[in-house]
């Protein structure tokens, strides 16, 4: 299954060092029953940019919790085994979550399809909605506007092999 990761640049530097994403268990984003029936005339491309987005948004929060990380939303796009991704579609709390789903093997490697990273002209936008994001959450209406905001920037597409360049 595909699976759509939000991490930030330190955590993509960890995952270069270890050759692998981990420790499980691992929040992901991925085309779920629950998101294909909410998006009922969507085609898969659609749903897989509603469930990046999702990923793009939880980056937010681990940026909120990392203020040692640039200020840029990474998703590290993978190919995980179909046995070691479950959801739970009554769990579902808000709309954000109809795309989660939990992994609980390691991800190696070879299993990374593409990184997906916000372009450096982003990082004003994205400093702003990651010391909002907490306040959004909570229902701040300004705040979601300025986390909305971020959503406006398109995550630039990077084959593996060109993700160790994009470290600082």
């Amino acid at each position: 299954m595909r699976v759509y990761l939000p991490s930030t640049l330190n955590g993509l530097a960890r995952i270069l060092r270890d050759r692998e994403l981990g420790p499980v268990p691992l929040t992901a984003y991925a085309v779920t029953p629950a998101l294909r029936e909410w998006y009922a005339s969507a085609d898969l491309e659609e749903l897989e940019y509603a469930a990046m987005s999702d990923a793009a948004k939880a980056s937010l929060r681990l940026l909120a919790d990392d203020p040692e990380a640039p200020s840029r939303r990474v998703v590290i796009v993978a190919e995980a085994p179909d046995k070691a991704v479950t959801y739970a579609a009554g769990d579902l709390v808000d709309a954000e979550d109809r795309a989660v789903v939990r992994v609980s093997e390691p991800i190696p490697f070879s299993r990374i399809v593409s990184g997906h990273i916000d372009d450096a002209e982003a990082e004003p936008d994205i400093r702003a909605a990651r010391a909002a994001i907490g306040a959004a959450d909570a229902g701040d209406e300004d705040a979601r506007f300025t986390v909305d905001g971020a959503a406006g920037h398109d995550l630039m597409w990077y084959a593996t092999q060109e993700l160790p360049h994009l470290l600082p």
